[in-house]
């Protein structure tokens, strides 16, 4: 990795992903590690600079997490955040002392000396504070660059050796001002040039990926969405005909999505796609199931099953590639919880056939969500697969409520279409997270014409969130929601009455199974 990095040890903040992604905005690469990370083994891969993340804990807690106390002796500037500044005091024999007041929340700092950070910004700064401990005596050589009311030392800073302590969130929006004081470190005290771009990991996984691969082939499971879409697309670029694409069309997908997926990469990319069309598998032994756990297995079963047939069509594959992102893979799995502690197994094509072992190769492993959606638009993937919407892997059983039938699957895909096609066009489509129908296990009375009907339900489902672990339901507008209504109950024969759900999650989760 010729770039500069900045290292930011995780100390179990909420916030930790944000201020790796601040970094990133400002196009310096950084990765998260463990708080425990040792000072050598940093050392060896020579960071700009360090951040000490926040963390839930208090320095006096006989399990509080410690930093490699060694950090301080590597000549790099170090910037702790929160109990990343607390941490920095208590290590370097200055004294934190708990809080009388819990300070929580918005904040108005004065800045008493502009020192490296604060250099041009106003004196007073709205922060956001979260903290109960604070710094009462700041170790030798620091001086205070801002405080509150409460606070003393609201942040710090050596001069000599570039340590800069902040007790409030410069990564949170609710800190106007914190990306000014982000960029102030790294690009004056760690002397960070800025120049990580798309087009340069393009051309360092190019590299990469062909390194590792050689003269050996690739597969990887295509499934239309963004992640394994970005995975195929570099892979293509990086190995051309030795990448092989399976596409398990399970027949629950939505309305025309597998024609699309065969459009854009077998046609316009010309990759070797192969479609392995098993719908009628998947709804046959789906049929008469209505609980949704045994939904999800069953589909997950079938799913192996089919993969692996027509992945063995290819012969031998060495490599299998996946789309593994930087929040699934952040290496503090760390000892102290908290969310950066959170690593998911569903992106593994886990529970293959014994005879089909594969060496992963993972090249959206260092990159957000966000960042994948940029490496698209690089790679030249059309924008509708760059912005897709997150779709279940079970697809749309799980949007049927009760048994899966290929009568009650049209009905929903249908229903779908209107609502992709309404929604798209607003001016802010890319607020929504995910917006979808759902067909209910129930039937009501109508009026159609003259006639009484008793036909199915559906109820809209759209929701704003950034991660998928919490989501507001989304406001869309009364035109829009009358114009989906009136469609679906006029176009899709089946359906006389339309509901719109407006709870968030928690309680409630985003998808209905």
């Amino acid at each position: 990795m010729g770039h500069d990095w900045i290292a930011i040890l995780d100390f179990g903040s909420q916030y930790s992903q944000l201020i790796a992604r601040r970094v990133r905005e400002q196009q310096v690469y950084c990765e998260l590690l463990r708080y425990d990370t040792p000072a050598a083994k940093l050392a060896a891969r020579q960071p700009r600079g360090i951040i000490l993340s926040g963390g839930p804990a208090s320095v006096f807690d006989p399990q509080a997490p410690q930093g490699d106390p060694a950090l301080f002796d590597l000549d790099v500037p170090v910037l702790g955040i929160c109990y990343g500044l607390q941490l920095m005091a208590h290590q370097l024999h200055g004294r934190v002392k708990p809080g009388q007041a819990r300070e929580y929340g918005h904040a108005l700092i004065e800045v008493v000396a502009a020192g490296s950070l604060f250099r041009g910004l106003p004196t007073r700064l709205p922060v956001w504070m979260s903290h109960g401990d604070q710094v009462e005596q700041m170790p030798a050589g620091f001086r205070v660059l801002a405080q509150t009311p409460t606070c003393p030392v609201a942040a710090m800073e050596h001069p000599g050796k570039r340590w800069v302590g902040l007790q409030f969130h410069p990564e949170v929006v609710h800190t106007p001002q914190g990306t000014d004081l982000l960029r102030r470190f790294l690009f004056d005290l760690c002397g960070c040039a800025g120049d990580w771009k798309m087009s340069r990991f393009i051309a360092e996984q190019t590299a990469a990926i062909r390194a590792q691969v050689g003269r050996d082939h690739v597969l990887c499971g295509l499934s239309g969405g963004v992640d394994s879409s970005v995975v195929a697309a570099l892979l293509h670029q990086a190995i051309g005909r030795q990448l092989h694409c399976v596409f398990v069309d399970n027949g629950l997908l939505r309305h025309g999505e597998a024609r699309q997926v065969e459009d854009t990469f077998g046609q316009a990319f010309g990759l070797d796609l192969q479609i392995a069309r098993s719908g009628d598998l998947f709804l046959q032994r789906l049929h008469g199931v209505t609980d949704p756990e045994q939904k999800r297995k069953i589909i997950g079963r079938t799913f192996i099953d089919v993969f692996a047939d027509a992945a063995r069509k290819f012969g031998e594959v060495k490599y299998l590639a996946q789309g593994t992102l930087y929040p699934d893979v952040i290496e503090s799995a760390s000892p102290i919880g908290g969310p950066s502690a959170t690593i998911k197994s569903h992106h593994n094509v886990g529970g293959l056939p014994l005879d089909m072992k594969f060496a992963l190769i993972e090249p959206l492993r260092e990159l957000f969500k966000d960042e994948v959606r940029v490496l698209g638009h690089e790679l030249g993937l059309p924008d509708y697969i760059v912005h897709r919407q997150p779709f279940p892997g079970p697809g749309m059983a799980v949007r049927i409520l009760g048994a899966v039938t290929p009568e009650r699957v049209a009905l929903v895909q249908q229903a779908d279409l209107r609502v992709q096609e309404e929604v798209q066009s607003l001016p802010n489509y890319r607020d929504i997270w995910q917006a979808f129908a759902v067909l209910l296990p129930i039937q009501t009375v109508g009026v159609m014409g003259d006639e009484r009907t008793y036909d199915h339900v559906i109820a809209i489902r759209a929701v704003q969130s950034l991660d998928g672990m919490t989501a507001d339901w989304f406001k869309l507008p009364y035109e829009t929601l009358e114009r989906i209504s009136s469609r679906i109950i006029n176009e899709v024969r089946g359906i006389n009455r339309v509901v719109f759900d407006i709870s968030s999650k928690p309680p409630s989760t985003i998808e209905w199974e």
